[in-house]
């Protein structure tokens, strides 16, 4: 009796609407909002797995060499002589097609919703076995797709725009996180001067970090003869964050925006400093001939020329820290202050109150599902009384990423060199896709301040 109760429920947590906790006793207990999410996310890891496999030269090989009958398996599926249409950037393409409609079709699907009990929002909730047999299935779908050379070209165009709309939310949201940083910090100095003292010295490391990160890449990145490119890169960069520091505290800015000061610009002038690192770090390297005639790498760091040469440990490390960042991006994009946050609604200046981890407090998501907690068997059911978060805005942002991973993957434009083994060893395309994104976070957090400007009669929240 005990056995056919316990098969029924991970029944229902494959083909119905419970949640994934209830699949096994030995999971902690867990928020129904927030194992949704992860399995979700999970779905998201397993695409973004067989990606990287096909982008692999090293597993194509391996496989050719240990599977028996292989040309023959290719040559049944129909996948060319030695599964060539399974491998590179156009099954990539086609996999991330795949699925992108499945988190689209959700997106469209969950418009909308407020009330975790409705009929669509048990769809989101449950049903993981058919979801993934429904992801797999768009997945391979796409491989049968009729005129694939139009097919390819044109979902590269969408793919890049998708990508571009996906960092474009990251830094839009970065901005927000400074003003937000600012604003509540600030806002302490009323009942405790304590907080001026937190204020400065943040913002005196930040500045430290951009200022030493900017004169290493300056001794490291360039020499003496040569490297102009970097040169001129690292001045720009350098100038656009004293830049935005000057404008943040001119008076015509304190007017209109008392909350701004040196603390936002502190901070993305830090992102600016990571970028312009990882552009840097992107560039394909220059070789010349020495004296001597011998090649001779130049305006890259001596001492990691040598780690560079261990492909495997780059590229599993690499591609790891990579999908991570991706992944831990999703997830804090798709909360329901980040949702607020793009549509500009903001809390009151007057409530804030100030704490040192401000994201999460009495008026933040955590809070509110503290008090919709209802108890189950394994799942702590949270949404009782409404969403905690957007359904379709997190399918939305999970649509988005997976058209940025297929652009990332396949090194955006230089796809047809393109392989997760040489991922890391530097892209012209990757290379300017990063730089551009330097300067979208300098022009976004400069719109935030001159914007109040130009339009005195309109109310901004930031």
């Amino acid at each position: 009796m005990l056995l056919a109760s316990g098969q029924i429920l991970e029944l229902a947590c494959c083909c119905g609407s419970a949640g994934c906790s209830l699949c096994c006793d030995c999971c902690p207990k867990i928020r129904q909002s927030r194992s949704t999410r992860f399995m979700y996310a999970l779905y998201f890891i397993l695409v973004v797995l067989l990606c990287c496999i096909m982008m692999s030269k090293t597993v194509a090989n391996e496989m050719k060499e240990h599977i028996p009958f292989y040309e023959d398996i290719c040559k049944g599926i129909k996948a060319g002589d030695t599964c060539e249409k399974l491998v590179g950037y156009s099954a990539v393409y086609r996999v991330c097609f795949g699925m992108a409609c499945f988190f689209f079709i959700f997106c469209l699907l969950t418009l909308k919703i407020n009330s975790s009990k409705g009929c669509r929002a048990h769809i989101h909730n449950g049903f993981w076995f058919f979801k993934l047999l429904l992801l797999g299935a768009m997945c391979s779908g796409a491989f049968f797709i009729p005129d694939q050379e139009t097919f390819l070209n044109a979902w590269r165009y969408v793919g890049a725009v998708g990508g571009f709309i996906f960092i474009g939310i990251q830094l839009i949201l970065l901005v927000e996180f400074a003003h937000k940083w600012n604003k509540n910090w600030t806002a302490g100095t009323a009942t405790n001067k304590l907080w001026y003292a937190a204020l400065a010295l943040v913002t005196l490391v930040m500045y430290s970090i951009a200022t030493g990160g900017l004169i290493l890449m300056a001794v490291f990145y360039t020499q003496k003869d040569g490297c102009l490119e970097n040169k001129i890169l690292l001045g720009l960069n350098g100038g656009l964050c004293l830049l935005i520091s000057v404008v943040a505290i001119s008076p015509c800015v304190q007017n209109r925006q008392p909350h701004s000061g040196l603390l936002q610009s502190g901070l993305i002038s830090c992102y600016v400093t990571y970028l312009t690192f990882s552009a840097l770090s992107s560039k394909p390297v220059e070789v010349v001939l020495d004296e001597h005639g011998k090649n001779v790498t130049i305006c890259v760091p001596e001492f990691g020329q040598d780690l560079y040469r261990d492909e495997n440990l780059v590229t599993g490390l690499g591609t790891t820290l990579l999908f991570v960042c991706i992944l831990y991006s999703c997830l804090t994009s798709t909360t329901r202050s980040s949702s607020d946050a793009l549509q500009g609604r903001y809390a009151a200046p007057e409530l804030e109150v100030a704490r040192c981890c401000f994201c999460f407090g009495p008026d933040g998501e955590d809070t509110e599902e503290q008090q919709n907690v209802k108890e189950g068997p394994r799942v702590i059911y949270d949404e009782k009384r409404g969403t905690v978060y957007s359904y379709s805005y997190f399918h939305f942002v999970f649509f988005l990423a997976s058209l940025y991973v297929m652009m990332t993957v396949t090194s955006w434009f230089n796809y047809e060199s393109a392989n997760i083994e040489t991922f890391f060893s530097g892209s012209w395309s990757i290379f300017w896709v990063k730089m551009a994104s330097c300067w979208m976070c300098v022009l976004l957090y400069l719109g935030t301040l001159v914007a109040p400007l130009c339009c005195p009669s309109r109310q901004f929240s930031v």
